[in-house]
């Protein structure tokens, strides 16, 4: 499944009110960390049908970063049935984020 562009209009209907568990990759163009990521997200975005993969760019909406305490890029948060379940700071290898969910 392709990766969700997530926004303040958008971020209830993909993330608060998705039937399926929500990974949500935090990031920003300029930060070497989260490039690094950003393929590891891709991938997982593309071999688990069973879940969704949103990237919020937190330049881009600032009030989500907020909403969730993003005080450091890349964050990783999986939601569950609405709720923040899981949550991962930095780079991590694809296991340690397949392990969030």
């Amino acid at each position: 499944m392709a990766e969700v562009t997530l926004t303040n209009a958008n971020f209830e209907n993909e993330v608060l009110n998705s039937d399926k568990p929500v990974l949500v990759d935090f990031w920003a163009t300029w930060c070497g960390p989260c490039k690094m990521l950003g393929p590891v997200i891709k991938e997982i975005a593309d071999e688990n049908p069973q879940i969704k993969v949103g990237k919020v760019d937190v330049d881009n909406e600032p009030e989500l970063a907020r909403k969730f305490g993003i005080e450091s890029i890349p964050t990783v948060i999986v939601f569950k049935d609405g709720k923040q379940a899981n949550m991962s700071v930095g780079f991590r290898p694809k296991q340690d984020i397949l392990a969030l969910l």
